[in-house]
């Protein structure tokens, strides 16, 4: 078994972690405390061509392999999780379906822009009553001659409100079913909510959508009417292996602050590290990190093989999140006192943690798809 990255997928990491460190770590914390957009900073990761990564090359991208998508996301990750999932769900939910279902046309349009950061892609798929729930959602579809209409509404919308933002797919109930539609962003009849106030992720764009009376041509149609559901389902086995690895960046981060901090900070005489109960929680999550490296590892290079990997993202999916979680929380019980501020990076490391147990299908979502895999009838 070989566990080691290629030659050009280690110098793509080495690439990716300096510009992390150089580029975004400087201002992560300024941003969280301002909730601000890195317009940015998403311009220099498309000139690094890190939104092409997964773009074939005659539409601008690398046509890299899902592994290397996932190395960007974990360094990204290890200093800013907003910046991460601005980059994944760019990548995975904006750039995905597209690549996945659309047409020649629709790729050409689309893809060239949002390969090279200069245009963002969102993802509408969960409403207030259908989150997990994603197949009772109620944004209606009809068809009024050359043209649909949409109304309806979406929650937690990420990338959706940017000045980048160029399109958004959307799924609607149609008569056929559930089916995916490629809205404008600048649609009339589509109105962006105000920015959510988050408890993490504070510089990730996040709004909720409203769709009233709203039309786009007939060829805005992504895919075949009816597969919506299915289609949305295949994106998002890819995104839960992404934020595995989001979760990973997440966790070493909060491993590397815990090890400096406990070998610095001095109480009754002498550093906190040589304390055992100090010590032995930052060795379980070294143990963590380890075992959830392997998991996420494991479903991108099935994913990257054809190989069927549902299961294992949602493995991945659920242990590293969960991991990542309680990096967070003995980050911040390392830290004492000083791990209650909003400005330490234990503090931001683990409020952006919770969110990881929820988007791309909660904890409990993912033990549902893992015990259905192995043949349980467990129902919803």
């Amino acid at each position: 078994m070989d566990f080691d990255l290629s030659p050009e997928e280690d110098a793509f990491r080495a690439v990716v972690r300096a510009f992390a460190r150089e580029e975004i770590a400087p201002h992560a914390a300024d941003r969280d405390q301002r909730g601000e957009f890195p317009t940015e900073i998403v311009g220099k990761m498309g000139e690094l061509g890190l939104f092409g990564l997964l773009v074939p090359e005659d539409l601008g991208g690398a046509a890299a392999s899902f592994t290397t998508f996932c190395v960007a996301v974990e360094e990204l990750a290890a200093v800013d999780s907003s910046v991460a999932i601005t980059l994944s769900a760019g990548v995975g939910l904006g750039i995905g379906p597209i690549l996945s279902f659309g047409s020649g046309a629709q790729r050409t349009r689309w893809l060239p822009d949002m390969a090279a950061g200069r245009a963002l892609g969102a993802f509408g798929l969960t409403e207030t009553d259908s989150g997990s729930d994603a197949g009772s959602l109620r944004t209606r579809a009809v068809l009024d001659g050359d043209e649909w209409v949409i109304d309806g509404a979406k929650e937690f919308i990420t990338n959706s409100g940017t000045p980048l933002t160029s399109v958004i797919t959307v799924a609607a109930r149609t008569d056929d079913g559930i089916t995916a539609f490629l809205v404008p962003a600048d649609t009339p009849g589509l109105e962006i909510g105000p920015a959510y106030k988050k408890m993490g992720w504070r510089a990730s764009d996040t709004h909720a959508l409203r769709f009233d009376g709203c039309r786009i041509p007939r060829e805005n149609l992504l895919g075949d009417p009816g597969r919506g559901f299915q289609q949305f389902l295949t994106i998002l086995d890819g995104g839960r292996v992404a934020i595995a690895a989001l979760a990973l960046g997440l966790t070493r981060a909060c491993l590397d602050v815990c090890v400096e901090h406990a070998n610095e900070r001095s109480a009754f005489g002498g550093p906190i590290a040589r304390f055992q109960g100090v010590s032995f929680p930052i060795a379980d999550l070294a143990v963590a990190l380890e075992s959830a490296r392997l998991l996420t590892y494991h479903a991108a290079w099935r994913k990257d093989r054809g190989l069927p990997f549902r299961q294992a993202a949602a493995i991945a999916k659920l242990h590293a999140t969960e991991a990542a979680v309680a990096a967070g929380r003995t980050a911040t019980q390392v830290f004492g006192g000083t791990g209650f501020l909003e400005e330490t990076a234990a503090n931001r490391y683990y409020r952006d943690s919770k969110i990881l147990e929820i988007g791309e299908g909660t904890s409990e979502i993912q033990r549902l798809v893992i015990a259905r895999g192995l043949g349980l009838r467990v129902e919803a």
